[in-house]
This record gives structure tokens, C-alpha cells and sequence, in this order.
């Protein structure tokens, strides 16, 4: 077995295992010894780096791993079976023909797979695409003009798209590469850098010299040698011309490479090169593509240079695609020459977003809501949004994260040095919006740091910060934030948590962000409790946090949200706490009742009103009775069964404790809360007073003055005034 993505993850790694399968099967074909059954899979695996094989340890395990064993069983000898998710993630690299389904053990449905038959070309696999280009009209313009500059002036120039993988650069490539395609007047060569390290120096030219000289990969170097000698003859008139070319052209098809542009020879080399281009761009307008320069080598780079800075009067169009990272290494790329422009590429507006989705959903295929949430996960960047599109519309969307999305941003996270990963590691901790605060002590530092990331469009520093002295910063994606929090190993996003919480704990105003601070506290307990490890002086920290988010919601009349903070809170008291129980109790039959939720709420209270008695909480139980009544009273029939008891109950107690003068006798002669159940006003009266009474312990007098807005709207009781209305 092997496993591509570990210990570092690459945005390409369904496609390196696929051409790894491949080329398995032809060197195992070639031999004609072995038959070869191969099954590649694509998703999330527990991997152990260390893992002692020889002892019976395994490296990785999860379910990816048992349907690649299924798959491998049930394809054919000489076939290489892979899931939908690998097929989804290399489709534009390479080809593959349908295969049966598999019926696999421990599946309930059958498992669609696919056979790889061969990698495409890179032509082939920069397929047009069926959606409209949104949003990239003035950079296509520019593109065009570009284009018509050369061919006018009959000078080289450098375009350099720059942008986050997603953001549209290949796509705009492809739009400028059907433009001229009609055109038919401009010979179209292009390769593409790799990302594998050693082994791939001036790689990218290497695919446009065999694009151009016909060679493959299978041909055995009298036919390559062949190949380059009849290519270079028919642009090249002069034969010891021709003879010096090839001498340095061999290296770059496979023949001879030991001296490949290095050494004593580099300038030569380049000479040699840049004078084939010229004789290219003599016949016919050029154009050379190079896709993913950011991960070009040194020497390549500095070929690019010698061909913008020494080609002169012909006409070619270095077209370069790179992320950010470019920029890292090369400050001055594409600077300080006339000839030279670099288009930075941003993310679409919402609006924009809006019609790209418009034009990959209609009314029938478009669920219901789906639209608003795609909005936000794409951020305006084009092929996350085409990704999550393809995922609703083949019935995927369970609101997880496309592979290939997820593939493309842990290869960005992994290809940094590890202290600045594990830098937007604790700020993904803080969240979507993060400030230097909680990251460390050493504030140069992190700002240096953080600027870095910021060049390279990982996150944003904001113009101003919501928190006094300091720096406000933002993840530039929402879904870079989620998959750098998701690398973090479980067992230690506790304390990161916990860290978190602390750094909001000692702000100056720490009840603004009440929940913000509860969120690390929820978190922290999710993760610790995971190892069974919850202290109860935690868990009074986070319920006294959610108490104060709920207070805050219910200020900002967020009713509904603030019974959520309350119902949290009240999951987590611990038994043997009345005091905190019932307050919290109270607080949320208010917001339940405040959100409309008038059935919850009557059970709330009683259920305040029951713990009050338990306890003997005059207070608690005169608050739970006024609490029920004053949600009620008014939009209810008063033959309720609880109300009455409650309200004489509550003043019993309070009488017991504060031995109060005799409350005034109802009509019936049944104390305070005494007289027929239609009597509303009357008792709305006396309902106020036995709360305010046996609450506060205020004299009587307080209560009978809140008669006056009562009697007002809806009249005194039997038309009689009643005590308190005169004044």
C-alpha cells in the first residue's frame, strides 16, 4: 500500500497516485511477468508516522483504506480502479473510461468506480469550460490588448496572472487560448512547473520543447534525436546552426542531461534556448505559457528573465500563471521593465458570485436556500464555487467540504514553514477574525510574521481594530481558517481553547465579547471532556460565561439566541448549586417567552417555581410566580390551574419569613389573590404586589402603584376605582 498526503498533503496528491498506478501497470505490462490489480481512493485516514510495520502496526486505517482493498480485489488484471472522489479531484489530468459498480462488504450501496486509462496532455486537459466567464472582463480586455501589442510592436512581453489557487487564472488563460485558437494566426506552447522538488529543474520548458519536437515519453533516443533534428531543420536554415541547437535541446527532451543548463554552460544554454524561440516567433507570433511558476526552479526563473530582457524583434508573449508565493522569492518579478505587467487577480464581489451561480443552478436544480450559504463558502473565489456547485447538483451537498477544495488548501498550509502554520494554526483557534493578542508576547514578531502570510493572501490585517491596543487581523477565506483548525490534532485544541479564553478573561470589557468567550469555553470542554478530564472549576467558568452571553443577547432583544446561551448554561450546572439553577431558570423562561415560545416558558417557570420551593426560596418562588403569570395572565383565561396556587404559595412563604401586615382581603375572602377568575385587572394588581413584596421586600405601597398602567388599558375591575388610583 501507499499513501499520498502524508506527513504533507499536496494539492495534487489524487492525481500522484493515479500516475504512480499508472506507471506501475506499464512497467509491470513491459515486463510481462506479473499481472497487477490496483484500486487508488481518495478521503481522510488515521495516519501513524511512526508506526512499527515489522511488529504488525499499520501506518494508516479509516474506511478510505478498506475501499481501496475492495477496490483493488474487484478490478480486472491490467485495470485500476479508483472512487468518485479520486475521479472528481484528477478528471482534468486524466482519462478514464466507466466501470461497473462495486459491491463492496460493510457498504449498503454499491460503490461507482472508474478505470484510469492514461494521463492527458496538457492541451487536452485544459478543457473549455461550460460556464461563463463572471467578473474578469477587464483583465480578459488587458489580455487581448496584450496580445495585439505584440503582434504590432513585434516585441516580447511578460504577463503574469497572480492569485490564491481558485481565483480564475487558468481560466483566463484558456479564455485568451480559444481567442487565438479561432484566430489561427499565434502558435500556442505551454508547460506546467511541478511541485515535486528534485528532478524537475526547467521542467515547464522541458514540456514546451517536446510539444514542440513531437517527443514522447516512450520514444528510445534514436527517434527523440531523430525528432529534434527534423524540427529544428525546417525553422533553422543554417545546418552548424541546427547542429548547435540540438546539442542543447537534447537535455531538454531526456538525451544527455547531465549538463542541463548548469555550470560554465548555463549561458550558452540559454543563448541556444531563447535563439530557438526566436526562430519560432519568426515564423509565426508565439506564445509560452507557464503554468504554476511559483513552483518553478531558480534556473527556470532566471531563463524567463533572459528571454523578456534579450529577445528583441519578434513577436513572443510570455504568459506565466503564479500564486503569491512568486512574490516571496522573486520581489522585483515582472518590475521595473516596460515590457513586463503583473495582474493581480481578487476575488469576485457577491454579486459577481451571485451570477456565477445563477449560471450553475436554474430554478429546478437549485435547492431551496442554498444559494445564501454557497455565497458565503465561496468568498468569491471562482472554482471553490464551481466545486460546491458540482457537489449540490450530484447530490453531495451534506454541507462537508468538496475534496478537492480541501486538497487545495491543506497543500497551501503544508507548504509553510512550520512555525508559520502553527502561527495561523492558533489564530484559526481564535477564529474567523483574530487578534495578535492571544498568539504570544513577542509582538514585532507576529507582526512580521503575520505580514508575510498577509503577502501571500492567507489572512488580512484590518485598518481597525475592535479591540483597544490591538491588532485586528482576518483570515482572507473563510474555509482556509476551517481547514487549518481541522489540521490541528484534537487532543490539543483543548488548551488552545483554554488559552483563548484566558487572553478575553483578562480584557477590559470582557462581557462585549460574553460570546466569544463562551464559544472557547463550550470548545475547550468538547475536547477535554473527550479525554474525560473536566475540572468544576471549568465548568463554573463557562456557565458564568454563558450566563453573561445570554444577558447580552437578551439586551440586544436576540431572544432566541439568548435561551440557547441560558439552556447551554443550564446543562452544565453542576448538581448542588440551587442558587445559580434557579436564576438561570428564571432567565430563560424570560427569553423563551420574550421569543414567543409560550409553552416552553410556562414549563420554565413552574419548573423554577418548583426548585424555589425545594429550596425554600421566597424570592425564587415569587419571581418564578410573577414570571408565569406576567407572560401569561394577559393573553390567557385566568381559570389557570397553576396560577392562583403559585401566587398564594409565593406570599405564604414570603408572610413566613418577613411576617408582613395582613394583604388586603379579595372578594371571595381568599387573601391577596382571592375573587372570581374574571376579575383580570384585580388580579393583575395584586399579582404585581405579591411580587414585588415578597421579591424585594419594598413596602406594599410599591405595588399597588403599578396598578395605574393595568387599570389603563384594560379598565378598573367592575368599574369601581380601586386603591392607587388616587393620587
Amino acid at each position: 500500500m501507499a499513501i499520498f498526503g502524508a506527513p504533507v498533503a499536496h494539492e495534487d496528491d489524487p492525481e500522484r497516485a493515479v500516475r504512480a498506478a499508472l506507471a506501475i501497470r506499464e512497467e509491470l505490462a513491459a515486463d510481462g511477468d506479473l499481472e497487477v490489480h490496483i484500486g487508488v481512493t481518495t478521503g481522510e485516514a488515521l495516519i501513524t508516522l511512526d508506526a512499527r510495520i515489522e511488529k504488525g502496526e499499520h501506518t494508516a486505517s479509516g474506511d478510505s483504506v478498506n475501499t481501496a482493498a475492495r477496490l483493488e480485489a474487484a478490478a480486472p488484471a491490467g485495470s485500476i480502479f479508483v472512487d468518485e472522489a479520486t475521479r472528481r479531484a484528477t478528471e482534468r489530468s486524466i482519462e478514464f473510461d466507466d466501470a461497473p459498480p462495486v459491491v463492496a462488504k460493510g457498504k449498503s450501496d454499491p460503490i461507482r468506480v472508474w478505470d484510469a486509462v492514461r494521463p492527458r496532455t496538457p492541451v487536452a486537459g485544459r478543457r473549455a469550460s461550460d460556464t461563463p466567464l463572471v467578473g474578469r472582463e477587464r483583465e480578459l480586455t488587458l489580455l487581448r490588448g496584450t496580445v495585439d501589442r505584440v503582434q504590432r510592436e513585434r516585441e516580447p512581453q511578460l504577463l503574469t496572472l497572480v492569485g490564491v489557487p481558485g481565483i480564475g487564472k487558468t481560466r483566463l488563460v484558456s479564455e485568451l487560448a480559444r481567442d487565438l485558437d479561432r484566430r489561427g494566426d499565434w502558435l500556442w506552447l505551454e508547460g506546467r512547473s511541478l511541485p515535486y522538488g528534485e528532478g524537475a529543474t526547467f521542467w515547464a520548458f522541458c514540456e514546451i520543447v517536446r510539444a514542440f519536437t513531437g517527443v514522447l515519453d516512450s520514444d528510445r533516443d534514436e527517434r527523440a534525436t531523430r525528432k529534434v533534428h527534423d524540427a529544428v531543420a525546417a525553422i533553422v536554415p543554417e545546418p552548424s546552426e541546427v547542429a548547435w541547437l540540438e546539442r542543447h535541446l537534447r537535455p531538454l527532451v531526456g538525451i544527455d542531461t547531465d549538463d542541463l543548463g548548469s555550470g560554465d554552460r548555463r549561458g550558452e544554454a540559454f543563448a541556444a534556448w531563447r535563439r530557438l524561440l526566436e526562430a519560432l516567433a519568426e515564423e509565426q507570433p508565439l506564445v509560452l505559457v507557464f503554468d504554476d511558476l511559483h513552483w518553478a526552479d531558480d534556473a527556470l526563473l532566471d531563463f524567463v528573465d533572459h528571454v523578456v530582457d534579450w529577445a528583441s524583434g519578434v513577436p513572443i508573449l510570455v504568459l506565466a500563471t503564479a500564486r503569491p508565493d512568486l512574490l516571496d522569492r522573486r520581489p522585483g518579478w515582472g518590475g521595473g521593465r516596460a515590457n513586463a505587467t503583473a495582474i493581480r487577480l481578487s476575488p469576485l464581489s457577491l454579486e459577481e458570485t451571485a451570477t456565477l451561480f445563477g449560471a450553475l443552478f436554474d430554478e429546478s436544480t437549485a435547492p431551496r436556500g442554498v444559494h445564501d450559504d454557497l455565497l458565503e463558502r465561496a468568498g468569491g473565489n471562482p472554482f471553490y464555487a464551481e466545486e460546491f456547485a458540482r457537489m449540490v447538483l450530484d447530490g453531495l451537498g451534506d454541507g462537508g467540504l468538496p475534496g478537492s477544495v480541501q486538497g487545495l488548501i491543506a497543500a497551501r498550509l503544508d507548504g509553510l514553514a512550520l512555525d508559520e502554520k502553527e502561527l495561523l494554526q492558533n489564530a484559526a483557534v481564535v477564529g474567523r477574525v483574530f487578534w495578535t493578542g492571544p498568539l504570544g508576547d513577542d509582538r514585532p514578531r507576529l507582526d512580521e510574521a503575520l505580514h508575510a502570510l498577509a503577502r501571500r493572501e492567507f489572512v488580512r490585517r484590518e485598518r481597525r481594530s475592535s479591540i483597544a491596543g490591538e491588532t485586528e487581523y482576518s483570515f482572507r477565506h473563510t474555509l482556509i481558517r476551517d481547514v487549518a483548525y481541522e489540521q490541528i490534532p484534537k487532543a490539543r485544541r483543548a488548551e488552545k481553547h483554554l488559552a483563548a479564553a484566558g487572553w478575553i478573561e483578562s480584557l477590559s470589557r470582557r462581557e462585549d465579547y460574553a460570546e466569544m468567550l463562551s464559544w472557547h469555553y463550550l470548545r475547550a470542554v468538547e475536547y477535554a471532556g473527550a479525554d474525560g478530564v473536566v475540572s468544576e472549576e471549568l465548568v463554573e467558568r463557562i456557565v458564568r460565561a454563558l450566563r453573561d452571553a445570554g444577558d447580552r443577547a437578551l439586551s440586544l432583544h436576540a431572544y432566541p439566541l439568548a435561551a440557547g446561551f441560558y439552556e447551554r448554561a443550564i446543562a452544565l450546572q453542576p448538581d448542588g448549586a440551587p442558587g445559580p439553577g434557579r436564576e438561570l431558570l428564571l432567565a430563560l423562561g424570560d427569553a423563551l417567552a420574550r421569543a414567543g415560545d409560550q409553552e416552553r416558558a410556562r414549563e420554565t417557570f413552574l419548573t423554577a417555581a418548583e426548585l424555589a420551593r425545594r429550596s425554600g426560596s421566597a424570592e425564587h418562588l415569587a419571581r418564578a410566580a410573577l414570571g408565569y403569570g406576567g407572560r401569561f395572565v394577559w393573553s390567557r383565561a385566568w381559570g389557570d390551574p397553576h396560577l392562583v396556587p403559585l401566587l398564594e404559595e409565593a406570599w405564604r412563604c414570603r408572610a413566613i419569613r418577613t411576617r408582613p401586615a395582613r394583604p388586603p382581603v379579595g372578594p371571595a375572602g381568599r387573601g391577596p389573590v382571592a375573587g372570581h377568575a374574571s376579575n383580570r385587572a384585580a388580579r393583575g394588581d395584586e399579582r404585581r404586589g405579591v411580587a414585588n413584596g415578597a421579591a424585594t421586600g419594598r413596602p406594599r405601597r410599591a405595588g399597588v402603584r403599578a396598578r395605574g398602567p393595568a387599570l389603563r388599558e384594560h379598565g378598573p375591575a367592575n368599574g369601581r376605582s380601586a386603591p392607587g388610583d388616587r393620587r
